[in-house]
C-alpha cells in the first residue's frame, strides 16, 4: 500500500534529520549561540518592561546588560576568590583523604583489603586517578591557560549574542509570525504560548529557587564552619534543577565532610545532616510550590530521562537545550493526549443506544 507523502512534508523532515546532525556535530560550538539565545529569550520581558516605561529598545537593552555585567564582576570579585581556594584545597585534599580511608579499612578490615582482592583493587585505582587529575588540574600550567582563554571566548561570545538577539527579538518573532501557514497558525500561536509559560515558568523558578538554596546552604554550612561550605553550597543550588541530584550530592558531600572534619563531635555532624534535610523540606513543600507553581508539568523522571539523552547525542549544547525541548514535547504531546480523549467522548455520546435484551 503506497502513502503519498506531501513534498513540503519531506523538505520539513529532511530539514529536521540536517539540524540535527549538525547540532550532534557542533555542539560544543553552538554552546555560546544557544545560551546568548536563552539569554535573550529570558530577558526580553524585562526589555519590553523598560520600552514601556519610556526607554527606547537600544538603551533598554544597554541598561540590562550594564546592571548585568555589574552584578557579574561583584559577585566574581566577591565570591571567585574564596571558591577556588576552596577548589584547589579540595583537589588537594582528596588523594590524602582516599589514603586514609584506606589505611582505615586496612587497619579495621584487614581480611577485605588482603593482596588482588577487589576492594583494594577498587580503592588503588580510585586513588591512582584522583592523584592523576589532581597533577592535571594544579600542574597543567598550559592546559590551564587555555581553558581559562577558552571561558573567556564563550563568555564574550555569549554576551555577544545575547545583546544582537535581545535588541532584535521582536522584530525577529514578528517574522517568524508572518510566515506561519494561515491555516495552522492559531493552533502553532496557541501550543507556543503554552509552550513559553512551561519554560519560563519552570526555568526561571529553578533559577531563583537554586539561587535561594545555594545562599542558604552556603551561608549556614561556612558559619558551622565545615571545609569548603561556600562550594558545597553552590553545587547543590546550582545542581538543583536536575531531580534529586543537587539534594542527594550535597547531601552526601557535606556529611562526609562533617564526618573527616568533626569526627566525635557527632552533633555537628547531625546538625550538617539536617540542614539538608530541612532545606529539601521547606523547598519541596514550601519554596517550589510558591515560585514555580503547579502549572508547570515536567515529570522529574521526563526531565532526567531529557537531560541524559541530550547530554549523550549533542554534548554540552544538548544539556542546554534539553529543558527547552522537553517543556514543547510536554506541551505538544498533552495537546494530542487531550484531542484525543475529546475524540473518544464524541464518539460515544454519537454511538445510538442499544435495545436492551431481557
Amino acid at each position: 500500500m503506497l502513502v503519498m507523502v506531501r513534498p513540503r512534508t519531506i523538505w520539513m523532515l529532511a530539514g529536521l534529520v540536517l539540524a540535527v546532525m549538525l547540532v550532534g556535530r557542533l555542539g560544543n560550538v553552538l554552546a555560546p549561540f544557544v545560551l546568548g539565545t536563552a539569554l535573550a529569550y529570558f530577558l526580553d520581558p524585562l526589555a519590553d518592561r523598560l520600552e514601556r516605561m519610556g526607554f527606547s529598545r537600544g538603551w533598554a537593552v544597554a541598561v540590562i546588560m550594564l546592571v548585568s555585567l555589574s552584578a557579574m564582576v561583584a559577585a566574581a570579585l566577591w565570591l571567585l576568590p574564596t571558591l577556588i581556594a576552596q577548589v584547589r584545597q579540595a583537589v588537594e585534599a582528596l588523594p590524602r583523604a582516599v589514603r586514609s580511608g584506606f589505611d582505615f579499612l586496612t587497619m579495621h578490615f584487614p581480611e577485605m583489603m588482603e593482596d588482588g582482592g577487589f576492594l583494594r583493587q577498587f580503592i588503588t585505582d580510585l586513588s591512582d586517578r584522583i592523584r592523576l587529575t589532581a597533577l592535571m588540574l594544579l600542574g597543567g600550567t598550559v592546559s590551564t591557560v587555555i581553558s581559562a582563554v577558552g571561558t573567556i571566548f564563550i563568555f564574550i561570545a555569549t554576551m555577544t549574542v545575547s545583546i544582537y538577539m535581545l535588541y532584535d527579538w521582536d522584530r525577529i518573532v514578528q517574522g517568524v509570525n508572518k510566515r506561519l501557514p494561515p491555516g495552522q497558525a492559531p493552533l502553532i500561536r496557541r501550543l507556543a504560548r503554552d509552550i513559553d509559560g512551561v519554560m519560563t515558568g519552570f526555568v526561571r523558578g529553578q533559577v531563583i529557587v537554586g539561587g535561594l538554596l545555594a545562599t542558604f546552604y552556603s551561608t549556614v554550612l561556612m558559619a558551622l564552619g565545615l571545609n569548603y561550605g561556600l562550594l558545597i553550597g553552590i553545587a547543590s543550588g546550582l545542581l538543583n534543577f536536575i531531580p534529586y541530584l543537587g539534594s542527594f550530592s550535597g547531601f552526601i558531600l557535606a556529611t562526609g565532610v562533617a564526618l573527616v572534619q568533626f569526627w566525635g563531635d557527632w552533633w555537628r555532624v547531625a546538625l550538617v545532616a539536617f540542614i539538608f534535610v530541612f532545606g529539601q523540606v521547606v523547598e519541596g513543600n514550601f519554596v517550589t510550590p510558591r515560585i514555580v507553581g503547579d502549572s508547570v508539568k515536567l515529570h522529574p523522571v521526563f526531565l532526567l530521562l531529557s537531560l541524559a539523552v541530550g547530554g549523550t547525542l549533542f554534548g554540552f549544547a544538548g544539556l542546554l537545550l534539553a529543558v527547552p525541548l522537553a517543556a514543547g514535547l510536554g506541551v505538544i504531546v498533552r495537546y494530542f493526549d487531550a484531542e484525543y480523549r475529546a475524540s473518544i467522548r464524541r464518539r460515544r455520546t454519537r454511538q445510538p443506544l442499544q435495545p436492551r435484551v431481557d
